[in-house]
């Protein structure tokens, strides 16, 4: 299967993994960590941008323990309940965590755990937008679909300063 290479990409380096970003030259559209050692582009040669430089910027801050927040601009395609649960995330501070139960219910749907967590699954830039903040309501990591999955999660985490279990 061929993909259709973004019209911006850029790659760069991480204490996680090398993370590939992409952009439709105004917004950040995706963010991948590698996954045992690949990225979705990783054929197509990099075209970086403003915005894609900014990026990596505050990603190196934040790594770097600098940066608390993200502000390039970001555009997040989805559904109006992935939407609602991705600005939930945005919500989040540096160091804090919700549950999926807590994320449900201030959108509106208490019973939607599940839903919720597909929706943080999918968030397509996760970090910036801060899906790692959340864990069940036990404090416990039930799962992450960037990276290397709960291990990437549990370095993100520790990273913050947040205390959770595996």
């Amino acid at each position: 299967m061929t993909t259709v290479s973004p019209p911006f990409l850029r790659r760069t380096a991480s204490p996680i993994g090398r993370i590939e970003i992409t952009s439709d030259g105004e917004h950040i559209t995706g963010l991948t960590i590698e996954r045992d050692g690949h990225l979705p582009h990783e054929e197509s040669p990099e075209n970086t941008n403003h915005v894609l430089e900014t990026a990596v910027t505050q990603l190196d801050e934040y790594f770097a323990g600098a940066r608390h927040d993200f502000d390039v601009p970001v555009l997040l395609v989805g559904t109006a309940f992935q939407k609602a649960v991705w600005a939930e995330l945005n919500a989040l501070p540096f160091g804090a965590v919700a549950s999926y139960g807590s994320v449900g219910l201030a959108t509106g749907r208490p019973t939607a755990g599940r839903a919720v967590g597909g929706a943080v699954g999918a968030n397509p830039v996760p970090i910036i937008v801060p899906c790692h903040r959340i864990l069940a309501s036990n404090g416990r990591i039930t799962g992450y679909s960037a990276g290397e999955g709960i291990a990437t999660k549990s370095w993100l985490l520790a990273h913050e300063g947040i205390t959770h279990s595996v």
